[in-house]
């Protein structure tokens, strides 16, 4: 998997399926792709939520019960190495992982911080507001990330 100077992937890679890509990466390490991986990979890049190891982990032995805790924990950081996985921390202390927006446009989070359901939204006002702000503090925004807490209608 081609990386520029920051270590993200290329658009040429990003190209790839998520198995691909994976695949790719990992003959460039010396690493080779095995079928747990491969199952990994699908059951992650399946889910629609933002994922703890655990619950990946719970997901693919519903599969295949003979993957261990340590090959997902493996395949998540070979993930994010490549650029194919984001970690995100929304503060109760739990790594979640996602896949990476490749050819989505960015996204937000909105957080209920009592049942932890987690919303991704896209709202172009925001958007166009940040840079804004940005702009009037001399500032040129090259990433972000908004994560905004609160209560949801199930829990309110």
């Amino acid at each position: 998997m081609s990386q520029d100077k920051n270590g993200t992937s290329t658009d040429e890679d990003q190209n790839l399926d998520p198995r691909e890509a994976l695949r790719a990466y990992l003959s460039e390490q010396g690493l080779k792709s095995t079928r747990q991986r491969d199952l990994i990979v699908d059951v992650f890049f399946a889910s629609e939520e933002h994922l703890r190891v655990d619950e990946l982990l719970s997901r693919v032995r519903a599969i295949d019960p003979k993957v261990s805790q340590a090959t997902v924990y493996r395949t998540i950081r070979l993930l994010k190495e490549s650029g194919l996985a984001q970690e995100r921390h929304f503060g109760d202390g739990q790594a979640r992982y996602e896949p990476s927006a490749q050819d989505e446009d960015h996204h937000d989070h909105l957080i209920c911080v009592e049942c932890g359901k987690i919303v991704e939204f896209v709202d172009t006002r925001i958007e166009k507001l940040q840079e804004e702000v940005a702009g009037e503090y001399g500032f040129a925004v090259v990433k972000h990330k908004m994560e905004l807490y609160g209560i949801c209608e199930e829990c309110s």
